[in-house]
């Protein structure tokens, strides 16, 4: 999945969830490169922390 929010340029990130309840992302511009496995609490986790503005510092 890519959010609504990913543009022409190719800025995106796709998620997908996995058979095992992991959540795999990756980076768009690179379909057959690596992606980063997590846990459905630690994506939770950082969602919580991205609505709360914890991570506005980095834009």
């Amino acid at each position: 999945m890519k959010s609504r929010h990913s543009n022409a340029e190719g800025n995106c990130v796709e998620v997908a969830p996995l058979v095992d309840g992991g959540i795999a992302l990756r980076n768009s511009r690179d379909p057959d490169g690596p992606a980063l496995v997590y846990t459905s609490a630690e994506v939770a986790a950082f969602v919580a922390g991205a609505k709360d503005g914890e991570f506005d510092h980095l834009l």
